[in-house]
C-alpha cells in the first residue's frame, strides 16, 4: 500500500486544504493529450493492460488478483479517495479508447507529499519516452497538484525505473519495504525530491544550454 515519504513535512491547515481542492479539481488534460480520469468504463480494458505481467510485476500497490472486479473497486476506491483530496487516477488513452498507461497519484495533504504509482502498455514501452513522461509528471504533481515534496520507491530489480528516477536527479535514501494491499512486504529502492530542488535542476538545466561553449 502507498506509504508517505520518510521526510514528514507539517503543512498548514489552509496548505493542506488548498492541496486537498487541487486533487479534486485535478485536470486530466492538463497533465497531457488523451487523458481522463479512471473511471468504471475503464476496467475492462485497464484490468486487460495490467494482465500483462510485463506491465504488472514491478509495481507493489496493484489490486490482486488482477481480476476485473477487483480493478472495477480498486477504480472506486481511488474515485472516494479523489472526493476526499487524497488521491487520483489519469489514464492514458489510445486511438481506439483503449488504456494505453495509467498513473495514480497517492497525496498526502497534511504533509504536502505525494507517491506516484503507474505504467505503460508492454506494447508501447523502450521507446524511450519514460523520462520525459517522467519529468512531466514530476512538474504536474509539483505546480498542479501543489505539494512540496515527492517520494518514490521501485522494486530493488526494476532497473528501468530506477534508471528514470535517477535521471531525474531524485535524492536516493536507501530502501525501504513496500506493503502490498495483501500485507505481504516488498524490499524497495526509495527516493526523495522537494519541490524547491525540483525547481532549482529544472532552471540550471534551461539555463546550461546558452551558458556553455559550442562542442
Amino acid at each position: 500500500m502507498s506509504a508517505p515519504p520518510l521526510t514528514q513535512i507539517e503543512a498548514s491547515a489552509e496548505e493542506a486544504d488548498d492541496i486537498r481542492q487541487r486533487v479534486r479539481a485535478a485536470d486530466p488534460l492538463s497533465l497531457g493529450p488523451n487523458r481522463v480520469i479512471a473511471g468504471p468504463e475503464h476496467a475492462t480494458s485497464l484490468t486487460a493492460m495490467l494482465s500483462d505481467p510485463r506491465v504488472s510485476d514491478p509495481i507493489y500497490d496493484l489490486p490482486r488478483p488482477l481480476t476485473e472486479t477487483n480493478v472495477r473497486e480498486w477504480i472506486a476506491q481511488t474515485s472516494d479517495l479523489q472526493a476526499r483530496g487524497e488521491a487520483v487516477m489519469i489514464l492514458t488513452l489510445d486511438e481506439s479508447g483503449e488504456v494505453a498507461g495509467y498513473s495514480r497519484f497517492s497525496v498526502w495533504p497534511d504533509r504536502s507529499s505525494a507517491e506516484i504509482a503507474g505504467a505503460t502498455r508492454a506494447d508501447l514501452q523502450n521507446r524511450g519516452q519514460g523520462t520525459s513522461g517522467a519529468s512531466r509528471s514530476f512538474d504536474w504533481m509539483f505546480e498542479t497538484l501543489g505539494v512540496r515534496l515527492i517520494g518514490l520507491t521501485a522494486a530493488t530489480d526494476n532497473v528501468r525505473s530506477a534508471r528514470v528516477i535517477e535521471a531525474a536527479g531524485f535524492r536516493a535514501m536507501g530502501q525501504r519495504q513496500s506493503l502490498r494491499p495483501d500485507g505481504t512486504r516488498r524490499d524497495s529502492f526509495y527516493w526523495e525530491m522537494s519541490r524547491e530542488d525540483w525547481i532549482s535542476r529544472n532552471e540550471t538545466g534551461r539555463q546550461t544550454p546558452s551558458d556553455s561553449p559550442p562542442r
